[in-house]
């Protein structure tokens, strides 16, 4: 069974940092793509970042480009993303996920698993 679990969430003022992690079971973990979605209060999921299996393709969302960065783990079957210079309108549940499409994807109907998310919260 496939597992997914995100950690390092929690409360930042806006210019701060923090690193999300996500740790996989259950999976061959080197031939998933992963990605970050988020997920805030009355909005819809969106797209946040993905990686391909070997790390050596990775794609953002425009509003996040220069802050964020994702990265993998294939050794330790994690994936993380390193969030600099919060904004109050990054704070959302996120999400991490995986997909067996070969490539990247930032669709998240292409993707099989998801964890049960993590709270951040940027304070102005």
């Amino acid at each position: 069974q496939v597992q997914l679990v995100e950690s390092g969430g929690g409360l930042v003022q806006a210019g701060g940092s923090l690193r999300l992690s996500c740790s996989a079971s259950g999976l061959t973990f080197s031939r998933y793509c992963m990605g970050w979605f988020r997920q805030a209060p009355g909005k819809e999921r969106e797209f946040v970042a993905t990686i391909s299996w070997t790390g050596g393709r990775t794609y953002y969302r425009d509003s996040v480009k220069d802050r964020f960065t994702i990265s993998r783990d294939n050794a330790k079957n994690t994936v993380s993303l390193q969030m600099n210079s919060l904004k109050p309108e990054d704070t959302a549940v996120y999400y991490c996920a995986a997909s067996q499409i070969l490539g990247i994807s930032i669709d998240g109907r292409q993707y099989d698993n998801w964890g049960q998310g993590t709270q951040v919260t940027v304070s102005s």
